[in-house]
């Protein structure tokens, strides 16, 4: 490792992008602290959970610790067209789109990295928990974090070989708990800070569907509840509240727990079942992308994750295109939500992903 290499990390005053930061100088990088001021609704932008005023001062502050020079980006407008725009448009088409996956495409992984480029710096460093590696062809791997219950790869499927050829990922080999350890080693005053969560730009409440009534209100559209018997059991206040396997909030009397099934969209109809009728045996995606610039030449089995926090299941996955994919599985597989990624695994390695497509409109 040369120790004339600069990286600039990805920080958001939180406990792993510092301790990313602090692993990097210690190891003889020149480091360069750069955080992005992101959109958050109106009337709350001092509240984007990524960039609070507090935030970026404990970013400063740990900047000054390592003694390394800091920037803020403005990154309002990408934010929002990119970000913001496409969660709103994504459940004005009754999908349940993950924010972060849009994030780490446009904002972070391109935008930032070609600020970070031009900036002078070889590399791009963040806080998650990934690992990245070559192999004998000079190919580079994105595998899971060794804290599997931290990992997410999950969310930087949508890296390509040119943009993790510049990533670094400093705590993918390491424990959270071991992250908050050496914290507190390098003395960095958010060795105890509270995780971020997801939505950031929704404000302190976390509530989209007041943030969608808000901003698109054309997704406040009641209809009926039923269920696969074509019974009507109640009503509910527009689809796009609801998302594939929720349980809570369906305001339904029933002795038994009941989960979303399907949303018909042209009918306005949200159909809901047991646990036991829950779930798809395939799904499509799009926009799919392999992280080693290709698909497979023919059909192959791969473990599968339809969501950020879902179990691995085994699926055969058929190459209908170089951005599509059909995936089969042997059992019903609950969750599979249009809007959310399907990403690929062989063992640790993240073979890629695409954006599940299938709308589940069941039409009972």
């Amino acid at each position: 490792m040369s120790t004339k290499s600069v990286v600039a990390v990805a920080m958001s005053g939180g406990v792993d992008s510092s301790v990313a930061a602090a692993l990097l100088v210690e190891s003889g990088y020149q480091v360069i602290g750069i955080m992005l001021r992101l959109w958050s609704e109106q009337d709350a932008e001092q509240s984007n959970r990524c960039c609070t005023p507090d935030s970026m001062a404990q970013a400063r502050r740990v900047a000054s610790i390592l003694s390394i020079p800091f920037y803020v980006i403005d990154a309002r407008q990408i934010f929002f067209d990119s970000v913001v725009n496409s969660f709103i448009n994504g459940y004005t088409h009754n999908r349940t789109p993950n924010p972060c996956l849009t994030c780490n495409r446009v904002v972070r992984w391109d935008f930032l990295l070609k600020h970070a480029l031009a900036a002078g710096a070889d590399f791009l460093a963040t806080g998650h928990y990934a690992r990245i590696s070559n192999n004998s062809e000079n190919s580079i791997f994105l595998s899971r974090g060794v804290d599997h219950s931290k990992d997410q790869s999950y969310v930087l499927h949508v890296l390509t070989q040119p943009q993790l050829n510049h990533a670094q990922l400093p705590l993918g080999d390491y424990l959270k708990q071991d992250v908050r350890l050496m914290a507190h080693k390098f003395n960095l005053p958010v060795a105890e800070r509270p995780d971020s969560q997801d939505l950031c730009f929704i404000g302190m409440d976390g509530d989209y569907r007041r943030f969608l009534t808000r901003y698109a209100p054309d997704t406040v559209n009641p209809g009926l509840i039923m269920n696969q018997h074509g019974q009507v059991i109640g009503s509910h206040q527009g689809l796009a509240f609801f998302t594939i396997g929720q349980r809570k909030g369906l305001h339904i009397s029933s002795p038994v727990p009941l989960y979303v099934l399907a949303k018909d969209t042209l009918r306005n109809i949200l159909f809901v079942g047991t646990r036991e009728e829950l779930g798809n045996n395939y799904l499509v995606a799009d926009q799919v992308n392999w992280i080693d610039g290709q698909p497979p030449a023919s059909s192959f089995n791969a473990s599968v994750k339809v969501r950020y926090n879902a179990r691995d299941v085994l699926g055969f996955v058929r190459v209908i295109n170089e951005h599509s994919i059909r995936i089969e599985f042997e059992n019903l597989v609950p969750g599979i939500t249009p809007g959310q990624a399907a990403v690929l695994y062989n063992g640790d390695i993240c073979l890629g992903g695409g954006i599940i497509d299938n709308y589940n409109d069941v039409i009972f």
